[in-house]
């Protein structure tokens, strides 16, 4: 009987413990490609509300600065979607750069920062959205590298 009344008020006293609001920072501005990217706010729910880029920065990113070298192909899943701009983690790159990718059997190509990744490669959110593809599709792109 002692048993069971002490493992009763441990249940009893654990349901009053407080629990603090967790702290919410207010977003930062995240400078990417000389442009000015501002964070999703951290009450984020829809895609429009995550992808935080410009109009101007999207027609910007959809022309192609130059060729480049091709690095590879991959396969792309969605990324953070909490990280702004438009990149693409691959280990195809050995350093961070500049770079585009363009997706396989389209026409479709979008200018990115290329980031060292491992593993399976990821994208952002800003780029898939240009790519014109659904959001939960694994992606062929070729990837090409800036000199």
């Amino acid at each position: 009987m002692r048993k069971s009344f002490g493992i009763g008020v441990a249940f009893a006293l654990a349901g009053c413990v407080s629990q603090s609001e967790p702290v919410v920072a207010p977003p930062e501005v995240v400078v990417a490609d000389a442009l000015d990217v501002v964070a999703p706010p951290a009450d984020a729910r829809s895609v429009d509300e995550f992808d935080t880029t410009t109009e101007a920065q999207r027609v910007a990113a959809l022309e192609p600065a130059q060729e480049g070298v091709l690095l590879g192909e991959a396969v792309l899943s969605l990324g953070d979607p909490g990280r702004t701009g438009f990149w693409v983690e691959t280990d195809l790159v050995s350093a961070n750069g500049q770079g585009r990718i363009a997706l396989k059997d389209s026409d479709r190509e979008v200018d990115v920062e290329l980031l060292v990744g491992t593993g399976s490669g990821r994208i952002s959110l800003a780029a898939l959205r240009l790519l014109d593809v659904d959001l939960t599709s694994l992606v062929e792109v070729n990837i090409y590298e800036y000199q």
